[in-house]
Protein backbone atom coordinates (compact mmCIF):
# COMPACT_ATOMS: atom_id res chain seq x y z
CA UNK A 1 0.00 0.00 0.00
CA UNK A 2 1.76 3.17 -1.26
CA UNK A 3 1.14 5.28 2.47
CA UNK A 4 3.57 7.95 3.18
CA UNK A 5 6.53 7.32 5.54
CA UNK A 6 5.21 8.98 8.53
CA UNK A 7 8.29 7.58 10.13
CA UNK A 8 10.55 9.74 8.33
CA UNK A 9 9.06 12.49 9.10
CA UNK A 10 8.96 11.61 13.01
CA UNK A 11 12.12 10.54 13.17
CA UNK A 12 13.26 14.30 12.16
CA UNK A 13 10.81 15.76 14.74
CA UNK A 14 12.55 13.64 17.21
CA UNK A 15 15.63 14.17 16.35
CA UNK A 16 15.14 17.79 17.87
CA UNK A 17 13.06 16.50 20.80
CA UNK A 18 13.90 16.64 24.53
CA UNK A 19 17.48 15.76 25.99
CA UNK A 20 18.85 12.47 26.57
CA UNK A 21 17.98 10.96 30.19
CA UNK A 22 20.44 8.39 31.40
CA UNK A 23 18.82 5.77 33.73
CA UNK A 24 20.82 2.71 35.35
CA UNK A 25 23.64 2.29 33.24
CA UNK A 26 22.07 2.98 29.60
CA UNK A 27 21.09 5.77 27.99
CA UNK A 28 17.49 6.31 26.99
CA UNK A 29 16.33 9.96 24.59
CA UNK A 30 12.70 10.86 24.93
CA UNK A 31 11.74 11.79 21.54
CA UNK A 32 8.73 13.05 21.51
CA UNK A 33 5.95 12.93 24.92
CA UNK A 34 2.50 12.57 23.62
CA UNK A 35 0.04 14.36 26.30
CA UNK A 36 -3.01 12.18 26.75
CA UNK A 37 -6.24 12.95 27.74
CA UNK A 38 -8.33 9.83 29.22
CA UNK A 39 -12.18 10.49 28.29
CA UNK A 40 -14.07 7.41 29.63
CA UNK A 41 -11.43 4.80 28.76
CA UNK A 42 -10.19 5.93 25.55
CA UNK A 43 -7.01 7.37 25.71
CA UNK A 44 -7.33 11.19 23.59
CA UNK A 45 -5.03 13.14 21.81
CA UNK A 46 -4.83 16.85 20.38
CA UNK A 47 -3.75 17.10 16.65
CA UNK A 48 -4.49 19.62 14.31
CA UNK A 49 -5.79 18.43 10.65
CA UNK A 50 -5.03 21.54 8.17
CA UNK A 51 -5.01 23.88 11.09
CA UNK A 52 -8.55 23.03 12.52
CA UNK A 53 -8.27 20.81 16.17
CA UNK A 54 -8.79 17.50 15.75
CA UNK A 55 -9.63 14.77 18.48
CA UNK A 56 -7.54 11.26 17.79
CA UNK A 57 -8.35 7.90 20.05
CA UNK A 58 -3.98 6.56 20.92
CA UNK A 59 -4.76 2.85 19.50
CA UNK A 60 -1.71 0.69 19.64
CA UNK A 61 -3.98 -2.12 17.92
CA UNK A 62 -4.33 -0.23 15.03
CA UNK A 63 -1.70 -0.66 12.13
CA UNK A 64 -2.61 2.27 10.48
CA UNK A 65 -3.47 5.66 11.47
CA UNK A 66 -7.60 6.32 10.31
CA UNK A 67 -10.10 8.85 10.19
CA UNK A 68 -13.93 8.17 10.33
CA UNK A 69 -15.80 9.13 6.61
CA UNK A 70 -18.04 11.88 8.68
CA UNK A 71 -14.86 13.59 9.69
CA UNK A 72 -13.06 13.35 5.98
CA UNK A 73 -16.53 15.07 5.18
CA UNK A 74 -16.39 17.72 8.15
CA UNK A 75 -12.59 18.69 7.50
CA UNK A 76 -13.20 18.30 3.93
CA UNK A 77 -11.11 16.13 2.60
CA UNK A 78 -11.14 14.57 -0.56
CA UNK A 79 -11.37 10.91 -0.53
CA UNK A 80 -9.73 8.63 -3.29
CA UNK A 81 -9.96 4.70 -3.55
CA UNK A 82 -7.77 2.15 -1.58
CA UNK A 83 -5.94 -0.54 -3.20
CA UNK A 84 -8.30 -3.47 -4.65
CA UNK A 85 -6.84 -5.84 -2.20
CA UNK A 86 -7.13 -3.68 0.68
CA UNK A 87 -9.68 -5.01 3.31
CA UNK A 88 -10.09 -2.76 6.50
CA UNK A 89 -10.53 -5.73 9.32
CA UNK A 90 -11.16 -5.22 13.00
CA UNK A 91 -13.65 -6.22 16.11
CA UNK A 92 -17.39 -6.77 13.97
CA UNK A 93 -15.59 -7.89 10.45
CA UNK A 94 -14.67 -5.53 7.57
CA UNK A 95 -15.65 -2.31 6.35
CA UNK A 96 -15.00 0.06 3.90
CA UNK A 97 -12.22 1.83 3.54
CA UNK A 98 -10.53 4.75 1.26
CA UNK A 99 -7.47 6.89 1.34
CA UNK A 100 -6.73 10.73 2.05
CA UNK A 101 -3.99 12.95 2.26
CA UNK A 102 -3.95 15.91 4.70
CA UNK A 103 -2.28 18.67 3.84
CA UNK A 104 -0.80 19.56 6.91
CA UNK A 105 -0.96 17.15 10.16
CA UNK A 106 0.15 18.70 13.06
CA UNK A 107 1.26 16.62 15.96
CA UNK A 108 3.36 17.13 18.85
CA UNK A 109 3.04 20.55 17.56
CA UNK A 110 5.05 19.99 14.64
CA UNK A 111 3.13 20.41 11.09
CA UNK A 112 3.84 17.43 9.05
CA UNK A 113 2.96 17.94 5.46
CA UNK A 114 0.61 15.38 3.31
CA UNK A 115 0.07 12.81 5.61
CA UNK A 116 -1.64 10.07 4.56
CA UNK A 117 -4.77 8.23 6.12
CA UNK A 118 -7.15 5.53 5.73
CA UNK A 119 -10.44 6.61 5.76
CA UNK A 120 -13.16 3.63 7.20
CA UNK A 121 -15.03 2.20 9.85
CA UNK A 122 -17.36 3.55 12.86
CA UNK A 123 -18.20 6.78 14.42
CA UNK A 124 -15.86 7.21 17.45
CA UNK A 125 -17.63 8.57 20.20
CA UNK A 126 -15.56 12.00 20.84
CA UNK A 127 -13.04 11.49 18.23
CA UNK A 128 -12.16 11.76 14.57
CA UNK A 129 -9.80 9.32 14.24
CA UNK A 130 -7.16 6.93 15.77
CA UNK A 131 -3.50 7.15 15.40
CA UNK A 132 -2.10 3.96 14.89
CA UNK A 133 1.48 1.64 14.73
CA UNK A 134 2.65 3.72 12.01
CA UNK A 135 3.06 6.39 14.97
CA UNK A 136 3.92 3.78 17.57
CA UNK A 137 6.16 1.66 16.23
CA UNK A 138 9.23 4.17 14.87
CA UNK A 139 10.35 3.76 18.64
CA UNK A 140 10.10 2.09 22.46
CA UNK A 141 7.15 2.98 23.69
CA UNK A 142 6.10 3.84 27.03
CA UNK A 143 2.74 3.97 27.86
CA UNK A 144 2.31 6.28 31.31
CA UNK A 145 -1.57 6.66 30.96
CA UNK A 146 -2.63 6.97 34.44
CA UNK A 147 -0.15 10.19 34.00
CA UNK A 148 -1.78 10.90 31.16
CA UNK A 149 1.56 10.56 28.78
CA UNK A 150 2.94 8.14 25.83
CA UNK A 151 6.56 8.75 25.14
CA UNK A 152 8.56 7.82 21.99
CA UNK A 153 12.06 6.36 23.72
CA UNK A 154 15.42 6.12 21.99
CA UNK A 155 17.38 3.81 23.65
CA UNK A 156 21.31 3.62 23.36
CA UNK A 157 23.55 0.79 25.02
CA UNK A 158 20.50 -0.81 26.95
CA UNK A 159 20.45 -4.49 25.03
CA UNK A 160 20.31 -6.22 28.18
CA UNK A 161 19.12 -3.29 30.87
CA UNK A 162 15.71 -3.17 32.27
CA UNK A 163 13.69 -0.84 30.71
CA UNK A 164 11.50 -0.08 33.65
CA UNK A 165 13.37 2.63 34.90
CA UNK A 166 11.53 4.51 36.85
CA UNK A 167 10.27 1.23 39.44
CA UNK A 168 13.42 1.83 41.72
CA UNK A 169 12.62 -0.43 44.38
CA UNK A 170 8.99 -1.67 42.86
CA UNK A 171 8.89 -5.14 41.27
CA UNK A 172 8.01 -5.33 38.07
CA UNK A 173 7.06 -8.04 35.55
CA UNK A 174 8.97 -8.98 31.62
CA UNK A 175 7.91 -10.53 29.01
CA UNK A 176 8.49 -11.48 25.43
CA UNK A 177 6.80 -10.08 22.70
CA UNK A 178 7.08 -10.78 19.05
CA UNK A 179 9.03 -9.04 16.32
CA UNK A 180 7.18 -6.14 14.74
CA UNK A 181 7.13 -5.29 11.26
CA UNK A 182 5.30 -2.95 9.20
CA UNK A 183 2.86 -5.91 8.17
CA UNK A 184 2.31 -6.95 11.56
CA UNK A 185 3.03 -4.06 13.66
CA UNK A 186 1.08 -5.15 16.73
CA UNK A 187 2.40 -5.58 20.43
CA UNK A 188 1.68 -9.38 20.70
CA UNK A 189 2.85 -11.79 23.88
CA UNK A 190 1.40 -14.54 25.66
CA UNK A 191 -0.76 -15.19 28.87
CA UNK A 192 -2.38 -17.45 30.98
CA UNK A 193 -6.13 -17.58 32.09
CA UNK A 194 -7.36 -20.42 34.62
CA UNK A 195 -4.00 -21.55 33.55
CA UNK A 196 -4.31 -22.18 29.56
CA UNK A 197 -2.01 -20.36 27.31
CA UNK A 198 -3.56 -18.03 25.35
CA UNK A 199 -1.92 -15.16 23.05
CA UNK A 200 -2.68 -11.59 24.08
CA UNK A 201 -2.65 -8.63 21.63
CA UNK A 202 -1.75 -5.10 23.78
CA UNK A 203 -4.54 -2.64 22.43
CA UNK A 204 -5.37 1.11 23.72
CA UNK A 205 -8.29 0.90 21.39
CA UNK A 206 -9.82 -1.45 22.97
CA UNK A 207 -11.14 0.25 25.92
CA UNK A 208 -11.70 -2.79 28.12
CA UNK A 209 -9.75 -6.08 28.00
CA UNK A 210 -11.64 -8.87 25.38
CA UNK A 211 -11.24 -12.47 25.49
CA UNK A 212 -12.54 -14.68 22.31
CA UNK A 213 -15.21 -17.32 23.03
CA UNK A 214 -12.69 -20.39 21.91
CA UNK A 215 -10.15 -19.27 24.52
CA UNK A 216 -12.98 -18.53 27.27
CA UNK A 217 -13.62 -22.08 26.63
CA UNK A 218 -10.51 -23.38 26.59
CA UNK A 219 -10.19 -21.62 30.70
CA UNK A 220 -13.29 -23.91 31.13
CA UNK A 221 -15.89 -20.74 30.30
CA UNK A 222 -18.70 -20.22 27.88
CA UNK A 223 -22.19 -18.43 28.00
CA UNK A 224 -24.92 -19.94 29.90
CA UNK A 225 -22.68 -21.18 32.76
CA UNK A 226 -22.87 -20.24 35.59
CA UNK A 227 -21.85 -16.95 36.53
CA UNK A 228 -21.61 -15.56 33.05
CA UNK A 229 -23.94 -12.75 32.51
CA UNK A 230 -24.97 -10.69 29.26
CA UNK A 231 -22.64 -7.95 28.61
CA UNK A 232 -24.48 -6.23 25.84
CA UNK A 233 -23.14 -5.38 22.11
CA UNK A 234 -20.01 -3.66 21.49
CA UNK A 235 -18.34 -2.54 18.04
CA UNK A 236 -15.22 -1.61 16.50
CA UNK A 237 -14.21 -0.49 12.85
CA UNK A 238 -16.01 -3.82 10.75
CA UNK A 239 -20.27 -3.46 9.90
CA UNK A 240 -21.39 -5.89 12.42
CA UNK A 241 -22.04 -5.92 16.55
CA UNK A 242 -20.54 -8.27 18.22
CA UNK A 243 -22.33 -9.71 21.51
CA UNK A 244 -20.08 -9.69 24.41
CA UNK A 245 -20.83 -11.31 27.96
CA UNK A 246 -19.16 -11.08 31.34
CA UNK A 247 -17.65 -13.91 33.02
CA UNK A 248 -16.22 -14.76 36.41
CA UNK A 249 -12.36 -16.43 35.97
CA UNK A 250 -10.06 -17.67 38.90
CA UNK A 251 -6.56 -16.48 37.26
CA UNK A 252 -4.78 -14.49 34.74
CA UNK A 253 -1.31 -14.38 34.50
CA UNK A 254 1.25 -12.39 32.37
CA UNK A 255 4.74 -12.01 33.61
CA UNK A 256 5.04 -12.52 37.07
CA UNK A 257 2.07 -10.75 37.31
CA UNK A 258 -1.48 -12.95 38.63
CA UNK A 259 -4.92 -11.13 39.36
CA UNK A 260 -7.34 -13.93 40.60
CA UNK A 261 -10.80 -14.05 41.13
CA UNK A 262 -11.57 -11.31 38.39
CA UNK A 263 -14.08 -10.99 35.88
CA UNK A 264 -13.36 -10.39 32.09
CA UNK A 265 -15.45 -9.35 29.24
CA UNK A 266 -15.86 -11.98 26.56
CA UNK A 267 -17.19 -11.81 22.94
CA UNK A 268 -17.82 -13.52 20.06
CA UNK A 269 -14.77 -11.84 18.22
CA UNK A 270 -12.37 -12.63 16.10
CA UNK A 271 -8.60 -11.33 16.86
CA UNK A 272 -5.84 -12.43 13.89
CA UNK A 273 -3.26 -13.65 15.17
CA UNK A 274 -4.10 -13.61 18.99
CA UNK A 275 -7.28 -14.59 21.57
CA UNK A 276 -7.45 -11.46 23.77
CA UNK A 277 -7.24 -7.77 23.50
CA UNK A 278 -5.40 -6.59 26.53
CA UNK A 279 -7.09 -2.62 26.37
CA UNK A 280 -6.97 0.48 28.37
CA UNK A 281 -8.44 -0.72 31.53
CA UNK A 282 -5.19 -2.85 31.93
CA UNK A 283 -3.21 0.49 30.46
CA UNK A 284 -4.82 2.51 33.13
CA UNK A 285 -3.75 0.05 36.24
CA UNK A 286 -0.34 -0.03 34.83
CA UNK A 287 2.77 1.71 33.54
CA UNK A 288 4.05 0.09 30.46
CA UNK A 289 7.38 -0.21 28.12
CA UNK A 290 7.23 -1.41 25.33
CA UNK A 291 11.02 -2.30 24.40
CA UNK A 292 11.12 -3.43 20.52
CA UNK A 293 14.77 -2.88 20.86
CA UNK A 294 15.07 -5.97 23.01
CA UNK A 295 11.60 -7.20 21.90
CA UNK A 296 10.40 -7.44 25.76
CA UNK A 297 8.08 -5.24 27.12
CA UNK A 298 8.22 -3.95 31.02
CA UNK A 299 4.74 -3.43 33.55
CA UNK A 300 4.46 -2.35 36.74
CA UNK A 301 0.93 -2.07 38.64
CA UNK A 302 -0.15 0.98 39.78
CA UNK A 303 -2.75 0.00 42.02
CA UNK A 304 -6.62 -0.72 41.89
CA UNK A 305 -8.60 -1.97 40.08
CA UNK A 306 -6.95 -4.06 36.46
CA UNK A 307 -10.24 -5.33 34.43
CA UNK A 308 -13.21 -4.68 36.63
CA UNK A 309 -13.51 -1.20 36.43
CA UNK A 310 -16.87 -0.64 38.01
CA UNK A 311 -16.27 0.41 41.40
CA UNK A 312 -13.28 2.72 42.14
CA UNK A 313 -10.05 1.68 43.76
CA UNK A 314 -10.46 -0.80 46.77
CA UNK A 315 -8.20 -3.32 48.51
CA UNK A 316 -11.61 -6.29 47.66
CA UNK A 317 -10.61 -9.57 45.97
CA UNK A 318 -10.09 -9.92 42.36
CA UNK A 319 -9.49 -5.95 41.71
CA UNK A 320 -5.58 -6.29 41.66
CA UNK A 321 -2.24 -8.63 41.29
CA UNK A 322 -2.14 -11.25 44.10
CA UNK A 323 1.20 -11.77 46.28
CA UNK A 324 3.68 -12.89 44.37
CA UNK A 325 3.24 -10.73 41.19
CA UNK A 326 3.33 -6.67 41.79
CA UNK A 327 1.68 -6.76 44.60
CA UNK A 328 2.10 -3.17 46.07
CA UNK A 329 1.80 -0.12 44.07
CA UNK A 330 4.39 1.76 42.84
CA UNK A 331 5.81 5.07 43.76
CA UNK A 332 4.97 7.99 42.30
CA UNK A 333 7.82 10.35 41.79
CA UNK A 334 6.41 11.73 38.48
CA UNK A 335 4.45 14.58 40.06
CA UNK A 336 2.29 17.07 37.87
CA UNK A 337 4.36 20.49 37.58
CA UNK A 338 1.29 22.37 35.56
CA UNK A 339 -2.56 22.83 35.18
CA UNK A 340 -1.96 20.47 32.24
CA UNK A 341 -0.54 17.75 33.50
CA UNK A 342 -2.67 18.04 37.02
CA UNK A 343 -5.80 17.89 34.62
CA UNK A 344 -4.51 14.55 32.74
CA UNK A 345 -4.24 12.98 35.76
CA UNK A 346 -7.55 14.34 37.07
CA UNK A 347 -8.67 12.53 33.92
CA UNK A 348 -6.98 9.43 34.50
CA UNK A 349 -8.74 9.43 37.68
CA UNK A 350 -11.99 9.86 36.46
CA UNK A 351 -11.86 7.24 34.32
CA UNK A 352 -11.06 4.90 36.73
CA UNK A 353 -14.02 6.47 39.02
CA UNK A 354 -11.64 7.50 41.73
CA UNK A 355 -13.61 10.67 42.24
CA UNK A 356 -11.58 11.69 45.28
CA UNK A 357 -8.08 12.11 43.75
CA UNK A 358 -9.54 13.08 40.46
CA UNK A 359 -11.74 16.17 41.90
CA UNK A 360 -8.12 16.98 44.02
CA UNK A 361 -5.99 16.58 40.72
CA UNK A 362 -8.82 19.16 38.96
CA UNK A 363 -9.20 21.45 41.67
CA UNK A 364 -4.97 22.08 41.42
CA UNK A 365 -5.62 22.44 37.64
CA UNK A 366 -8.21 24.85 38.09
CA UNK A 367 -6.25 26.97 40.72
CA UNK A 368 -3.36 26.94 38.26
CA UNK A 369 -5.16 27.90 34.97
CA UNK A 370 -8.08 29.72 36.05
CA UNK A 371 -9.12 31.33 32.58
CA UNK A 372 -9.07 27.51 30.94
CA UNK A 373 -12.73 26.40 30.40
CA UNK A 374 -11.91 22.59 30.03
CA UNK A 375 -10.68 21.83 33.51
CA UNK A 376 -13.86 22.95 34.86
CA UNK A 377 -15.87 21.24 32.97
CA UNK A 378 -13.41 17.73 33.45
CA UNK A 379 -13.70 18.79 37.12
CA UNK A 380 -17.94 19.21 36.59
CA UNK A 381 -17.73 15.52 35.14
CA UNK A 382 -15.94 14.32 38.37
CA UNK A 383 -18.05 15.99 40.88
CA UNK A 384 -21.31 14.74 38.71
CA UNK A 385 -19.82 11.18 38.85
CA UNK A 386 -19.38 11.84 42.29
CA UNK A 387 -23.00 12.43 43.08
CA UNK A 388 -22.58 16.00 43.85
CA UNK A 389 -24.77 17.47 40.79
CA UNK A 390 -24.86 21.28 42.18
CA UNK A 391 -21.22 21.62 42.29
CA UNK A 392 -20.75 19.89 38.81
CA UNK A 393 -23.70 22.50 37.69
CA UNK A 394 -21.23 25.16 39.42
CA UNK A 395 -18.62 24.15 37.22
CA UNK A 396 -20.21 23.71 33.83
CA UNK A 397 -21.63 27.18 34.22
CA UNK A 398 -17.99 28.38 35.14
CA UNK A 399 -16.75 26.51 31.44
CA UNK A 400 -19.35 28.00 29.58
CA UNK A 401 -18.76 31.73 30.95
CA UNK A 402 -14.92 31.19 29.64
CA UNK A 403 -15.85 29.95 26.73
CA UNK A 404 -19.64 29.96 25.41
CA UNK A 405 -19.05 27.79 22.66
CA UNK A 406 -17.77 24.58 24.75
CA UNK A 407 -20.25 21.77 23.26
CA UNK A 408 -19.23 19.15 25.71
CA UNK A 409 -19.94 21.59 28.39
CA UNK A 410 -23.12 22.44 26.82
CA UNK A 411 -24.34 19.28 26.60
CA UNK A 412 -23.75 17.99 29.97
CA UNK A 413 -25.51 20.64 31.41
CA UNK A 414 -28.50 20.56 29.32
CA UNK A 415 -28.28 16.43 30.69
CA UNK A 416 -28.28 17.55 33.83
CA UNK A 417 -30.77 20.52 34.06
CA UNK A 418 -33.24 17.87 32.58
CA UNK A 419 -33.36 15.88 35.62
CA UNK A 420 -34.72 18.91 37.17
CA UNK A 421 -37.32 21.63 35.93
CA UNK A 422 -35.16 23.40 34.30
CA UNK A 423 -36.78 22.53 30.73
CA UNK A 424 -36.29 26.05 29.16
CA UNK A 425 -32.76 26.11 30.53
CA UNK A 426 -31.80 23.17 28.99
CA UNK A 427 -33.44 23.52 25.98
CA UNK A 428 -31.45 26.93 25.53
CA UNK A 429 -28.12 25.25 25.85
CA UNK A 430 -29.18 22.23 23.36
CA UNK A 431 -29.76 24.88 20.85
CA UNK A 432 -26.45 26.48 21.43
CA UNK A 433 -24.69 23.24 21.18
CA UNK A 434 -26.97 22.86 17.89
CA UNK A 435 -25.28 26.11 16.63
CA UNK A 436 -21.83 25.65 17.64
CA UNK A 437 -21.67 22.02 16.63
CA UNK A 438 -20.38 20.99 13.41
CA UNK A 439 -23.27 18.82 11.32
CA UNK A 440 -21.15 15.79 10.91
CA UNK A 441 -20.57 15.32 14.61
CA UNK A 442 -21.88 12.56 16.42
CA UNK A 443 -23.38 14.69 19.13
CA UNK A 444 -25.90 14.82 16.91
CA UNK A 445 -26.98 11.46 18.45
CA UNK A 446 -27.18 12.73 21.92
CA UNK A 447 -28.59 15.99 20.79
CA UNK A 448 -31.05 13.38 19.31
CA UNK A 449 -31.79 11.69 22.72
CA UNK A 450 -31.99 15.13 24.58
CA UNK A 451 -34.82 16.97 22.41
CA UNK A 452 -36.87 13.77 22.85
CA UNK A 453 -36.36 13.46 27.04
CA UNK A 454 -37.69 17.76 26.41
CA UNK A 455 -40.35 16.84 24.34
CA UNK A 456 -39.35 18.46 21.73
CA UNK A 457 -39.39 15.76 19.20
CA UNK A 458 -39.51 17.71 15.45
CA UNK A 459 -36.40 18.94 16.76
CA UNK A 460 -34.99 15.71 17.40
CA UNK A 461 -35.99 14.14 14.44
CA UNK A 462 -33.92 16.97 13.06
CA UNK A 463 -31.02 15.66 14.74
CA UNK A 464 -31.34 12.28 14.03
CA UNK A 465 -31.69 13.80 10.16
CA UNK A 466 -28.49 14.65 10.46
CA UNK A 467 -26.99 12.18 11.93
CA UNK A 468 -28.00 9.09 9.60
CA UNK A 469 -26.80 11.78 6.25
CA UNK A 470 -23.12 11.76 7.97
CA UNK A 471 -23.00 8.17 8.54
CA UNK A 472 -24.60 6.28 5.69
CA UNK A 473 -21.77 3.28 6.51
CA UNK A 474 -22.07 3.61 10.67
CA UNK A 475 -23.06 0.29 12.44
CA UNK A 476 -24.98 2.48 14.81
CA UNK A 477 -27.39 3.53 11.73
CA UNK A 478 -30.24 0.89 13.04
CA UNK A 479 -30.19 2.74 16.65
CA UNK A 480 -30.60 5.75 14.72
CA UNK A 481 -33.37 4.96 13.11
CA UNK A 482 -34.90 3.03 15.92
CA UNK A 483 -34.68 6.59 17.89
CA UNK A 484 -35.82 8.64 15.08
CA UNK A 485 -38.74 5.74 15.19
CA UNK A 486 -39.41 6.16 18.52
CA UNK A 487 -39.22 9.60 18.47
CA UNK A 488 -41.97 10.47 16.00
CA UNK A 489 -43.95 7.44 17.85
CA UNK A 490 -43.91 9.43 20.89
CA UNK A 491 -44.88 12.52 18.91
CA UNK A 492 -47.74 11.04 17.22
CA UNK A 493 -46.50 12.55 13.85
CA UNK A 494 -44.84 11.52 10.46
CA UNK A 495 -46.05 8.16 11.46
CA UNK A 496 -45.53 6.55 7.99
CA UNK A 497 -41.43 7.65 8.04
CA UNK A 498 -41.81 6.16 11.42
CA UNK A 499 -42.70 2.91 10.32
CA UNK A 500 -40.94 3.26 7.44
CA UNK A 501 -37.36 3.87 10.18
CA UNK A 502 -38.85 0.82 12.21
CA UNK A 503 -38.78 -1.58 9.23
CA UNK A 504 -35.79 -0.89 8.22
CA UNK A 505 -33.75 -1.13 11.95
CA UNK A 506 -35.38 -4.57 12.26
CA UNK A 507 -34.41 -5.40 8.87
CA UNK A 508 -31.03 -5.17 10.40
CA UNK A 509 -31.29 -6.74 13.19
CA UNK A 510 -34.68 -8.78 13.25
CA UNK A 511 -34.17 -10.14 16.71
CA UNK A 512 -33.67 -6.24 18.68
CA UNK A 513 -36.76 -5.99 21.77
CA UNK A 514 -36.39 -1.90 21.04
CA UNK A 515 -36.71 -1.94 17.93
CA UNK A 516 -39.96 -4.36 18.03
CA UNK A 517 -41.01 -1.88 20.99
CA UNK A 518 -40.83 1.36 19.29
CA UNK A 519 -42.89 -0.46 16.01
CA UNK A 520 -45.31 -1.75 18.58
CA UNK A 521 -45.96 1.41 19.69
CA UNK A 522 -46.24 2.88 15.68
CA UNK A 523 -48.73 0.88 14.55
CA UNK A 524 -50.61 1.12 18.57
CA UNK A 525 -50.75 4.85 17.15
CA UNK A 526 -52.10 3.93 13.51
CA UNK A 527 -54.34 1.91 15.02
CA UNK A 528 -53.09 -0.95 13.35
CA UNK A 529 -54.43 -2.85 16.59
CA UNK A 530 -53.46 -6.73 15.70
CA UNK A 531 -49.88 -5.85 14.34
CA UNK A 532 -49.08 -3.91 17.28
CA UNK A 533 -49.63 -6.70 19.54
CA UNK A 534 -47.47 -9.03 17.45
CA UNK A 535 -44.67 -6.91 17.49
CA UNK A 536 -45.12 -6.23 21.37
CA UNK A 537 -45.61 -10.15 22.03
CA UNK A 538 -42.31 -10.48 20.38
CA UNK A 539 -40.57 -7.79 22.14
CA UNK A 540 -41.55 -9.05 25.24
CA UNK A 541 -40.32 -13.25 24.57
CA UNK A 542 -36.95 -11.01 24.53
CA UNK A 543 -37.48 -8.56 27.39
CA UNK A 544 -40.49 -10.05 29.60
CA UNK A 545 -39.91 -7.29 32.16
CA UNK A 546 -39.87 -3.85 29.57
CA UNK A 547 -42.70 -1.64 31.07
CA UNK A 548 -43.31 -0.20 28.12
CA UNK A 549 -44.07 -3.25 25.91
CA UNK A 550 -46.62 -4.54 28.60
CA UNK A 551 -47.82 -1.34 28.60
CA UNK A 552 -48.03 -0.62 24.61
CA UNK A 553 -49.29 -4.44 24.55
CA UNK A 554 -52.25 -3.34 27.47
CA UNK A 555 -53.38 -0.46 25.55
CA UNK A 556 -53.41 -2.00 22.45
CA UNK A 557 -55.60 -5.20 23.86
CA UNK A 558 -58.06 -2.89 25.79
CA UNK A 559 -58.74 -0.87 22.66
CA UNK A 560 -59.09 -4.01 20.77
CA UNK A 561 -61.89 -5.97 23.79
CA UNK A 562 -59.59 -7.74 25.45
CA UNK A 563 -59.92 -5.71 28.80
CA UNK A 564 -59.12 -8.06 30.84
CA UNK A 565 -56.13 -9.25 29.71
CA UNK A 566 -55.45 -5.77 28.64
CA UNK A 567 -55.60 -4.56 32.17
CA UNK A 568 -53.70 -6.96 33.53
CA UNK A 569 -50.89 -5.98 31.46
CA UNK A 570 -51.13 -2.58 32.37
CA UNK A 571 -51.31 -3.48 36.39
CA UNK A 572 -47.76 -5.46 35.43
CA UNK A 573 -46.14 -2.51 33.54
CA UNK A 574 -47.02 0.12 36.87
CA UNK A 575 -45.76 -2.45 39.29
CA UNK A 576 -42.27 -2.14 37.29
CA UNK A 577 -42.63 1.63 36.42
CA UNK A 578 -44.67 3.09 38.70
CA UNK A 579 -45.59 6.82 36.75
CA UNK A 580 -45.63 5.02 33.50
CA UNK A 581 -49.18 5.85 32.95
CA UNK A 582 -48.37 9.44 33.48
CA UNK A 583 -45.40 9.37 30.85
CA UNK A 584 -47.83 8.28 28.56
CA UNK A 585 -50.46 10.15 29.19
CA UNK A 586 -48.08 13.42 28.50
CA UNK A 587 -47.58 12.26 24.95
CA UNK A 588 -51.25 11.62 24.32
CA UNK A 589 -51.04 7.63 24.88
CA UNK A 590 -54.29 6.59 26.21
CA UNK A 591 -56.59 4.12 26.99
Amino acid sequence: MPFRPWSVALMVLALSGPPTRVFAACKIGILAELPVTMTGLRPLVSAKINGAEALFIADSGAFYSLITPAAAAQFKLKLGPAPYWFVLTGVGGEARAWLTTVKTFTLFEVPIPNVEFIVGGNELEGAVGVLGQNVFRIADVEYDLARGAIRLMRPHDCRNAKMAYWATSQPYSVVNIDWATAQAPHTASVAFINGAKIRVLFDTGAPTSVLTLAAAERAGVKPGRDGVVDAGSTYGVGGKLVQTWIAPFASFKIGDEEIRNTRLRLGDIRIRDAEMLIGADFFLSHRIYVASSQHKLYFTYNGGPVFNLAHAPSTQAGTGPAPGGSAEPQEQPDQPTDAAGFSRRGAAFTSRRDYEHAIADLTRACELAPDEPKYFYERGMARWGDKQPDLAMADFDQALKLKPDEVDALLARARLRLLGPENPAAIADLAAADRFAPEQADIRMQLGSLYARAGLFAEAVAQYDKWITAHDHDVQIPDARNARCWARALWGQELNQALLDCDSALKSRPDTAAFLDSRGLVRLRMGDLDRSIADYDAALRLQPHSAWSLYGRGLAKVKKGLTTAGEADIAAATAIQPRIENEARKHGITR
